[in-house]
């Protein structure tokens, strides 16, 4: 990486509108550099940069390199992502035209080398740790600039170049580039098995995250997790579990369903009681995380604490869209099993108690999932299964490749025929276009239902279907009730 980002410089990026991308765009133009970038689709995100005045193009030709001539923009950096493919048009031309080209890491780390920054990874909850540490840090007054897999609430985007003294990164693992990563503080929430078109096995997975660990300054670490525990020697650990021999813990005295009550300790010193208004136990271990990452950079308790009553979650993570019809419309991004299984906690907690930070209490829950890659509902068939097992009522969307090829006999109606015999009562509705999805769930919801909607793909789309197609007809679908 002989390029610098200490001067202003120009800066193309081939598929500008992704998650990780848009938030690196966004930091790089607040902060002078020449920007452009091309996608196929148009995203709320790309939209965002456009009004800024970004150059855009929405193709990805050998082309564009000539109107970025004509325009001043001579030899620009160009930065991709693992998602581009050799074969990209626009990428060969860069290469013919020996331009530098960067990958997305690259640039992440280039910036993580230029401020003490905070790096958080692990398999869950990353996204949901990442943006608590952003925005307690924005409370107590510090301006962090943020790198985040989504949107971060206290400041409307992914990306935000702050004027104060620390970065925070989500580092995510599913390429192994993290490893790139040398930040002052490292967090890892937890480890698990995924991304198996990456990793041969969890030893693959653990020597990677060990990597990325040794290439901080320090190292905070989940206690409960037990893959954490066993393989890595952490500086500071944290834990909902316990709150003997962990640096720091949040033990709690009550799981609503609208938030979360817990004690909070440092050193096993009880330190204050917290009220959380992300309900889930998994969301007080993102949070405590987050503390415990606020802590270690100096940042005062008090601060901290009052100001843990204005969390939100990001953005596609338990996600409330709107109200359609009675139903309550949510968007969730889970797609490995574990995921899955401490979302539907979540919400049947919201049906049990009858409380709930939605505009009202569900009474029933519906659960909208839509598989990711094949490669991951192959290997981990058994464990969505019994993740799903704990809804009633279930609508499976078709498998949503991400790129990948199809694999003989992986299919969402393979997959109701694993859950139905786990639990020959649940109602599985299979659709095999997300026209049947939408119709699915207008036929099979009622009024104040919870449909959760879930996964990694389009399936985020339902909600604007749902709106779309609300004064239509019905749609002719043939939807198969698993058996």
């Amino acid at each position: 990486m002989s390029r610098p980002l200490d001067r202003p410089s120009s800066v193309h990026f081939v598929g500008a509108g992704g998650i990780g991308m848009s938030a690196l765009a966004q930091i790089l133009m607040v902060r002078g550099h020449q920007v452009s970038g091309s996608d196929r689709r148009l995203s709320p995100a790309l939209e965002s940069l456009q009004a800024q005045g970004m150059v855009t193009f929405s193709s990805q030709i050998p082309e564009n390199f000539d109107e970025l001539d004509q325009r001043g923009i001579a030899n620009p950096l160009v930065v991709i992502s693992s998602a581009i493919p050799d074969s990209n048009l626009e990428l060969i031309e860069a290469r013919a035209r020996k331009l530098t080209i960067w990958h997305r890491s690259d640039l992440l780390a280039a910036l993580i080398d230029q401020q003490p920054s905070i790096a958080v990874a692990g398999s869950h909850g990353k996204t949901t740790t990442s943006t608590v540490i952003t925005s307690l840090l924005h409370s107590a007054g510090e301006d962090p600039t943020a790198v985040i897999g989504g949107v971060v609430p206290c400041y409307g985007t992914n990306g935000h170049a702050g004027s104060g003294r620390l970065l925070v990164a989500e580092a995510d693992e599913s390429d192994g580039s993290l490893i790139k990563f040398n930040a002052a503080l490292g967090v890892i929430t937890n480890l698990e098995l995924d991304h198996t078109d990456h990793y041969r096995d969890l030893d693959d997975l653990i020597t990677t995250m060990r990597r990325f660990g040794s290439g901080c300054g320090r190292l905070l670490a989940n206690q409960d997790d037990p893959i954490l525990s066993e393989h890595f020697q952490a500086d500071a650990w944290w834990s909902v579990q316990r709150s003997d021999n962990v640096d720091f813990a949040a033990l709690p005295v009550s799981l609503e369903g609208d938030c979360t009550i817990a004690d909070l300790y440092e050193q096993g010193v009880q330190v204050g009681r917290i009220t959380l208004p992300l309900p889930g136990l998994h969301n007080l271990s993102n949070a405590v995380g987050a503390i415990a990452a606020c802590r270690m950079e100096g940042i005062p308790l008090d601060q901290l604490i009052q100001n843990l009553d204005q969390l939100k979650s990001p953005g596609r993570r338990f996600d409330f869209r709107g109200d359609w019809e009675g139903r309550l419309i949510v968007d969730d991004y889970a797609h490995h099993p574990s995921e899955v299984a401490a979302t539907l906690a979540m919400a049947d907690l919201m049906v049990s108690s009858g409380r709930s930070p939605l505009p009202r209490a569900p009474r029933r829950l519906m659960a909208v999932f839509q598989p990711h890659r094949f490669s991951r509902t192959r290997e981990f068939q058994q464990d969505f299964a019994q993740a799903l097992s704990s809804a009633d009522l279930v609508v499976l969307a078709p498998v949503f490749s991400a790129g990948e090829s199809a694999i003989a006999g992986v299919t969402s109606d393979a997959l109701a025929r694993c859950m139905q015999q786990l639990r020959s009562d649940q109602i599985i509705h299979v659709a095999s276009t997300m026209d049947q999805v939408t119709e699915l769930v207008r036929d099979h919801s009622k009024t104040d239902d919870l449909v959760l909607v879930m996964g990694a793909g389009d399936v985020n789309s339902l909600w604007s279907r749902l709106s779309a197609n609300s004064a239509q007809g019905q749609v002719s679908c043939q939807s198969a009730v698993a058996s």
